[in-house]
């Protein structure tokens, strides 16, 4: 990790000064924590302290109140807004309590209008560009950039005759790909949630950073994975609009069309994969779970690895008609899927009691699957990135 003080380029120049001057000399005092990961390149806020205390600051001398929104209930930077002061020169700051470790979406209130932070990157959440902050987690690097070889995320961009548009898939190819040439790779198709996009898992989520540590450490075998946006709707007729665009309860209504005639071939021609479904993997995370269940448990020949992350699984679930019926033969489930893995934080506790309930009603039943708990964390980036660490690295095992 880096430190957390940076020496004063004022202390140092102090002793320059003439003897009979030292006195009078200002010497600036340290600026209390670092600025965050996520910051554009060379803002000094929003800075993180050690405790996790996060200092905001904004430059808005004609506002007459500015706050800090941050993303949700359930998000790690606590409840909102929170209420900035401002100073003699117009900037405004807030300190919060301790956060949560792991990526924050944020926005700013300015006399009650939404405006991202021109201190942060932009980040795909909420249904629109947005701000957000990284608060390490001390001691762990499991997402970090580490002195491994690197794999590359690559932007294909296909045409999907379920939607009748043109989309764009993020690719990770692991890093001995484009060196071993006749290697063939399993995939696993991974899916963002509601709000979020294709640059999701790679952006906020690190995947790629997660996939090369744990294939540099042995942990997982190599691996493309496919990170595309959820959001698939069926063209109007006579038109190429989304019909999602107008009806949000059509915006998924050609998911497993898009993935399974339009996408999964399209990978397989484009890319050196195996094309078996022992060879599939397939995972998301909230709205992103439900679809994977939807589409892996409707198409059993489709994937034989499962991963269900933050599933909203809220009504009382019987494995004898769930799912119409694909968890009523137990034997033949088990035969046929490789692993059944189901997770959640245990701060949402909405998901987490429905995921785990979900895992007690299967394992009741016979039907095997795993339950994976993130300590500590809500329905938000670090519980989906130790989810996926987890998970992949239970993939594609003999």
């Amino acid at each position: 990790m880096k430190a957390w003080w940076v020496p004063s380029v004022a202390a140092v120049m102090v002793f320059a000064l003439p003897v009979h001057r030292v006195a009078h000399a200002q010497v600036a005092a340290p600026v209390a924590g670092q600025p965050a990961s996520s910051n554009v390149r060379g803002a000094e806020y929003p800075r993180v302290h050690a405790d996790g205390r996060v200092t905001f600051r904004v430059a808005a001398p004609t506002a007459q109140k500015v706050q800090i929104q941050p993303g949700g209930s359930d998000n790690g930077l606590g409840t909102g807004p929170l209420d900035m002061v401002r100073d003699a020169t117009g900037n405004w700051t807030v300190t919060t309590a301790p956060t949560v470790p792991g990526f924050h979406y944020y926005w700013l209130l300015i006399d009650g209008v939404a405006a991202n932070d021109p201190s942060s990157e932009t980040y795909f959440g909420w249904g629109r560009p947005t701000s957000g902050i990284e608060i390490p987690e001390p001691g762990v690097d499991f997402y970090a950039i580490k002195d491994v070889p690197h794999g590359a995320v690559r932007a294909q961009w296909y045409q999907s005759k379920a939607t009748g548009n043109w989309r764009r898939a993020y690719v990770y190819t692991p890093p001995d790909y484009d060196t071993q040439t006749k290697k063939r790779y399993p995939v696993l198709y991974l899916f963002h949630g509601m709000g979020e996009d294709e640059r999701g898992w790679s952006s906020q989520g690190k995947a790629n950073f997660i996939l090369d540590n744990l294939i540099a450490e042995g942990k997982a075998k190599p691996m493309i994975v496919v990170m595309d946006t959820a959001y698939a709707s069926p063209p109007m007729p006579g038109t190429t609009a989304q019909s999602g665009a107008r009806d949000p309860r059509s915006q998924f209504g050609a998911f497993d069309d898009m993935l399974l005639k339009d996408l999964v071939p399209y990978i397989e021609s484009a890319f050196r994969t195996h094309k078996e479904r022992n060879h599939r993997a397939i995972a998301g995370l909230s709205r992103g779970a439900s679809l994977t269940l939807q589409v892996a448990l409707g198409h059993p020949e489709a994937f034989a690895y499962i991963g269900a992350m933050s599933t909203p699984q809220f009504g009382a679930f019987d494995p004898a008609t769930a799912h119409n019926g694909a968890f009523r033969d137990a034997a033949a489930f088990n035969a046929r899927v490789k692993l059944l893995w189901l997770g959640a934080g245990t701060m949402e506790p909405r998901f987490r009691e429905g995921t785990h309930a979900m895992h007690t009603a299967l394992e009741k039943s016979g039907v095997k699957s795993v339950f994976f708990e993130s300590v500590g964390t809500s329905h938000e980036w670090q519980t989906w990135r130790r989810s996926l660490s987890d998970f992949a690295a239970r993939l594609f095992r003999d």
